[in-house]
């Protein structure tokens, strides 16, 4: 089956650095609508739906829809699945509602980084939870962390998504 990225908007290094990522490993699902918000784009790709859950356990669900922008390092329904057995589980229950925030929000940068704003460089981002990820696009992919974009500059609305392979832990 041919991989490719879904894109809805390819930005001028686009291309290049997702060539620069190697096979694409997450199936492309239909374009959204130019409209489509991030968590509607989300929810219409159909490969987040542990993350969609997980944000509405969250009561993120407003903050994403606002106006923002934000880049979102979104992990797929797989890499949720690589965590220990129970652990989504455990963080879904009302009680545990703060760390999941805490982890949900790590996987979100203020403003819209796209692709060709990374491309060929090393860096600290910021996340909306106050700790920083590390982004390098400097050797065979680009990672955040220890997660492999999969997928760049899906755009939304208020933002854009990069599709990752594993979700990152805060300290």
């Amino acid at each position: 089956m041919l991989r490719k990225a879904f894109l809805i908007l390819v930005a001028g290094g686009a291309a290049s650095l997702l060539s620069a990522c190697g096979p694409q490993t997450a199936s492309a699902p239909p374009p959204a609508p130019r409209s489509a918000d991030i968590v509607d784009t989300a929810v219409g790709a159909g490969q987040f739906n542990t993350l969609v859950a997980a944000v509405k356990a969250a009561d993120l669900v407003a903050t994403l829809k606002s106006p923002g922008p934000f880049t979102v390092f979104a992990p797929t329904d797989e890499a949720f699945r690589k965590l220990p057995p129970g652990t989504v589980e455990n963080l879904l229950k009302p009680q545990n509602k703060a760390q999941l925030v805490k982890l949900l929000t790590y996987h979100v940068v203020p403003g819209k980084v796209m692709s060709s704003d990374l491309a060929g460089k090393v860096t600290n981002a910021k996340t909306v939870q106050g700790q920083t990820v590390r982004v390098d696009a400097m050797r065979g992919g680009v990672m955040v962390n220890n997660a492999r974009v999969l997928t760049a500059d899906v755009a939304a609305s208020n933002g854009v998504i990069h599709v990752i392979d594993t979700v990152i832990m805060p300290r």
